[in-house]
């Protein structure tokens, strides 16, 4: 076949293949443009990203990257999924959490999630949820044999397992078609609240063994990772912890008399999906992996090697401000979760920062799988993210990081040991921290909260929900120091009547100003700080007039270098005398800096500065109380 009848060209031609040299020297003329005069390795260096854990994420990947087979899916070493025709015929199991205490609520809440698309339930039972004696009536109507339940009752797991296995009996379910998890997790419980409940190990290995004999479709076990996760933790460390909680369980359970296989069989891992989607891909896979080889090394078969995953997107992601960006958050998370090949994966409503959902944020939850899977066909592909150059480096690369942090938990005598004398803890602060810094200055932007945020946008209320176990490791939220302040401005407002207030000092026209007061806009509602911008413009002689008629208490002076060079000195003044507190300037002034300092300038807001300490510094200033 030719492109013209008489071109003598073919499609099939070969086109010459370009080198990584030639790559390289495209990139460099791209920088020196920039003004960065680089060459070979450190172009390309200059283009890389390095995120947590030490690792490095590059521009470009080639064959060179492989690190080697993967294996096949449902092959060790599991790489590309647990079984070789992915996780379901139908695609990933549809987990829906419930919390609710009262049981008839649970119940109709329950009932609609199943008959719309969820093909699992999440239980909260005890303290966190619904009552253990009201575990029957939440579970009215439900067809047991085919809606596999998972239990999340803490320290009540014995009373909250033997409850569902009596309603197993009384609805005449075979035991051989009981599916779900029992949720026995002594040491999540310990990360969690920093106790261990005396006995809850014992009952934890004979529930196992239980279901080991009698229930071949239950689970006993959950080895779950959130709690690192949401304490601040980077990728590696909750994946080095879940194995490290994982050989913990193994070795309770033999210890029980149960063999290495049927320990492993007892088990369901649960981590937390992100909307970094690539990241979370790489961990599920790496997770896998990483399992397969302590179920080798341990003695367990190719049968008890495939680790059970149950994905839930990350809470620590979900914003309490313009909730409703949330769910473009979770529709990543969820399809790196598909992708990723969780067998169960739970989409968090978008409300659950603030309390317990209603029935739209469930219903958004459960579709957002249900669009994955009936309509984008996800389920239909296998390992969709397999022979990705680049996720199978950061596959490679991820494990071997968990691995180094599983091996440290190891030679300080396990998990449990490592979180009585604090390693764990200590580490996933020094983690927080850094990200905490890069979320300071936005260079992690969360859209609704220190990006775009909206000062009127109309609240979402919600029921509040059980309180959650505490005493143990912190739960963080990437909106926490940008909450804060929004608190105070929410306090302030209600006790005066308006927000705290920012007069926007614009100088010269439009196309001189427009892009720093949309930067100082942005940084100071942020803050719940409102911006006047009126007039569009001022100068020396009409600032003070506009900064009184204002309302405001700060003043931010906006414009080009030029413009500060010839006007913002005078400006600066003029904005003092008429009572300005302080005044900010947008952007880096280099050598005017002295003399604006010098005229009334009190402090310079750019891209990258700590906009946390400035804000903060900004609400001090205007007698907003903390």
């Amino acid at each position: 076949m030719t492109l013209l009848p008489d071109s003598g060209l073919s499609l099939a031609a070969e086109f010459p293949e370009p080198t990584h040299e030639q790559w390289q020297g495209l990139v460099e003329g791209v920088l020196r443009k920039s003004g960065r005069d680089v060459s070979g390795t450190a172009a390309e260096d200059a283009l890389s990203t390095t995120i947590e854990d030490g690792l490095t994420t590059r521009p470009l990947y080639t064959a060179a990257d492989d690190p080697g087979d993967g294996g096949l899916p449902g092959f060790a070493p599991f790489t590309r999924g647990g079984t070789p025709a992915g996780p379901a015929p139908g695609g990933w199991d549809v987990r829906q959490r419930h919390a609710r205490t009262d049981p008839a609520r649970t119940n109709e809440a329950v009932l609609e999630d199943l008959a719309n698309g969820t093909t699992s339930l999440w239980l909260a039972v005890g303290r966190n949820g619904v009552p253990v004696s009201g575990l029957a009536d939440a579970l009215a109507g439900v067809y047991l044999d085919l809606a596999p339940v998972a239990l999340d009752a803490g320290d009540e797991f014995p009373d909250a397992a033997a409850e569902l296995l009596r309603l197993y009996d009384e609805r005449d379910v075979p035991r051989g078609e009981a599916r779900g998890t029992l949720g026995a997790d002594p040491i999540g419980r310990l990360a969690r609240t920093g106790d261990e409940t005396p006995g809850r190990q014992d009952a934890a290995a004979e529930l196992a063994g239980l279901c080991h004999r009698e229930y071949p479709g239950l689970r006993a076990l959950v080895v779950d990772a959130l709690p690192y996760h949401e304490a601040g933790g980077s990728a590696a460390q909750e994946l080095g912890c879940s194995l490290a909680a994982g050989v913990a369980a193994l070795r309770d359970l033999d210890a029980a008399g149960l063999s290495v296989e049927a320990a492993c069989g007892q088990l369901e891992f649960r981590y937390a999906a992100t909307a970094d989607q690539f990241l979370t891909i790489a961990k599920l896979r790496a997770a896998r992996r990483l399992w397969a080889r302590v179920a080798e090394v341990s003695g367990a078969g190719p049968a008890g090697a495939a680790q059970r995953q149950h994905a839930v997107t990350s809470s620590v992601m979900m914003t309490r401000r313009d909730p409703w960006v949330n769910m473009l958050r979770t529709t990543v998370a969820s399809l790196a979760a598909g992708v990723g090949g969780a067998d169960s994966v739970t989409v968090l409503p978008f409300d659950h920062s603030l309390g317990l959902p209603d029935a739209f944020a469930r219903r958004i939850a459960r579709n957002t799988s249900t669009i994955l899977i009936e309509e984008s066909h996800l389920g239909r592909v296998i390992d969709p993210a397999g022979g990705s150059w680049y996720v199978e480096r950061l596959t490679d690369d991820l494990a071997h990081a968990a691995w180094a942090w599983f091996q440290e938990i190891e030679r300080a005598g396990g998990q449990r040991a490592a979180l009585r004398s604090g390693l764990v803890a200590e580490r996933l602060a020094t983690t927080w921290s850094a990200r905490s810094e890069k979320l300071a200055r936005r260079r992690e932007p969360v859209t609704g909260v220190s990006e775009f945020p909206q000062l009127a946008e109309t609240p979402v209320v919600r029921d509040t929900p059980p309180p959650a176990a505490t005493g143990g490791l912190p739960i963080v939220r990437r909106d926490d120091a940008f909450e804060a302040l929004r608190s105070r401005s929410d306090a302030h407002l209600a006790s005066t009547g308006a927000r705290p207030r920012v007069f926007l000092a614009a100088l010269g026209p439009a196309a001189a100003h427009t892009a720093r007061v949309t930067f100082a806009s942005n940084l100071f509602q942020s803050g719940g700080v409102e911006p006047v911008h009126d007039p569009v413009t001022v100068d020396a002689t009409t600032a003070a007039d506009a900064f009184e008629r204002s309302g405001a208490a700060i003043a931010c002076l906006c414009s080009s270098d030029p413009l500060y060079a010839e006007q913002a000195g005078e400006v600066a003044a003029a904005l003092k005398s008429a009572g300005a507190t302080r005044v900010y300037l947008a952007g880096r002034p280099g050598e005017l800096r002295e003399s604006l300092t010098g005229a009334g300038v009190d402090e310079f807001v750019a891209a990258g500065g700590d906009a946390v300490a400035q804000l903060t510094s900004a609400l001090d200033h205007m007698g907003v109380a903390p």
